[in-house]
């Protein structure tokens, strides 16, 4: 049995007992806690050889008392888990010194792993970073989201943030590119010093972009647009100024276009050095009601009233795919406090607004209606005039057309509502239990 022992500090009585049993059946030896007081007497009395500690015990924030506990105890390893996933904890959890911070739910194969590499990790005595900033209200936060992927590139930010690497940020337009470069710029040790954006608007003309201020961070916005002589200049930039930090953005993979000549091969290995990726927002729909709502608190900048979202209007929010991201659901929760008569937003008043942009940006060319006629017409009109000149009265169409209808209507009303038959009653406005015998007349899978 290994003699490395785990001090584990846990509120969550369930949680404890599920850890400590996996690191003891790992061959560690546990000493576990609800007390942050116990916690900070064991590791000031010299026990233990790393820790693993929930961000609140009790009403106890763990980041007050780890900066003195890391300075009594430099070569001990903290992993920090949290269930409050924001980008301000995990930074937060960097910039104190922690080994590393997992997010819950977690792997718990990932967090033996993870305790097994802090306790192989070479020791350090290094400085602190700063005291934590004080805990904000995620509509504050530069970047919101609790989901996988959004706890990755919280990941790869935190990583990189007190660093000085070139970091390239690819995504789709409106996925928060701009957003998460001045994270890590505000985040990171060079947040004191200047945030200088170039656009391809400032690189016009044949004079060399001006000289940034030293310590400053470069963000180069939608590199992949820029021409030949545009990613000369900046080139040229990045040679006068060797101590400056570069941040890129692209809404095109630049590696394709090193492929395809048209991205210049040594301008794109100054900037990748490190490669961060930032989800579409239809990759990431667990976001959407919390990112709804912290918009709509953003609102408020714009003199806008305060409103609410209804259950299912958040149901409607999350089901559609959002083609423009964040930015789109932005454009839509503005117009919708500004616009919507009552104080909360209705799912009527979401479908309108979304409904109106696809019409006014031409994916809707024709209505519903338009487009059943049609389909109608391919599918039903061969056996209605097969059948015309029959005698037999026994006919299904109608029938058949209805649950060929109802079927996919309720199914999509449960995938929006997730599983929920009642707010999915009452999204379609029928009686509850007119809802469970249709989905048991047409066998629906409910699952």
């Amino acid at each position: 049995m290994s003699e490395k022992t785990i001090l584990l500090a846990e509120d969550d009585a369930s949680i404890r007992l599920v850890v400590s049993q996996t690191l003891i059946s790992a061959g560690f030896q546990v000493r576990a806690t609800a007390s942050p007081d116990a916690l900070e007497r064991w590791v000031r009395g010299g026990e233990g050889d790393a820790v693993v500690t929930d961000v609140f015990l009790n009403d106890t924030e763990i980041f007050t008392r780890l900066p003195s506990l890391k300075l009594a105890r430099p070569e001990l390893p903290f992993i920090v888990m949290s269930a409050q996933n924001t980008i301000l904890t995990a930074a937060t959890a960097a910039e104190q010194g922690a080994y590393e911070y997992l997010p819950k739910p977690f792997d718990i194969d990932a967090l033996v792993d993870t305790v097994r590499r802090a306790l192989k990790a070479p020791k350090s005595s290094q400085d602190l970073a700063p005291a934590s900033r004080q805990t904000a209200n995620d509509a504050t936060l530069p970047l919101i989201g609790r989901s996988d992927v959004m706890q990755e590139v919280y990941r790869i930010m935190t990583r990189v943030m007190s660093t000085d690497l070139p970091i390239l940020i690819e995504g789709e337009a409106g996925t928060g590119k701009s957003l998460a470069a001045r994270a890590i710029h505000d985040l990171g040790r060079r947040g004191e010093h200047a945030f200088h954006a170039v656009t391809k608007a400032s690189l016009s003309g044949n004079s060399p972009l001006p000289t940034p201020p030293v310590g400053a961070t470069v963000f180069l916005d939608e590199v992949g647009d820029y021409s030949s002589a545009e990613q000369a200049a900046v080139l040229d930039l990045l040679d006068r100024c060797p101590g400056v930090r570069v941040i890129a953005s692209s809404r095109k993979p630049l590696l394709a276009l090193v492929d395809e000549g048209a991205f210049r091969n040594d301008l794109y290995y100054k900037l990748a050095v490190v490669r961060l990726a930032m989800p579409a927002l239809r990759d990431r729909k667990s976001d959407i009601p919390e990112l709804s709502k912290a918009l709509i608190l953003r609102a408020g900048a714009h003199g806008l009233p305060p409103k609410t979202l209804e259950p299912a209007a958040i149901d409607l929010l999350s089901a559609y795919d959002w083609p423009g991201n964040v930015r789109e659901l932005e454009s839509v929760i503005l117009r919708l406090c500004a616009l919507a008569p009552a104080t909360a937003i209705s799912a009527a008043d979401v479908e309108r607004d979304v409904r109106a942009d696809s019409v006014a940006s031409g994916e809707v060319h024709e209505g519903l209606e338009a487009d059943i006629d049609a389909l109608l017409r391919r599918s039903v009109m061969g056996t209605l005039m097969n059948t015309k000149d029959s005698e037999d009265e026994s006919g299904r169409v109608y029938q058949d057309v209805i649950e060929q209808v109802e079927r996919p209507l309720i199914s999509l009303a449960l995938q929006v509502t997730s599983g929920n038959k009642v707010r999915a009653a009452s999204l379609l406005g029928v009686n509850r239990n007119t809802l469970r015998a249709k989905i048991n007349g047409l066998g629906i899978d409910t699952d």
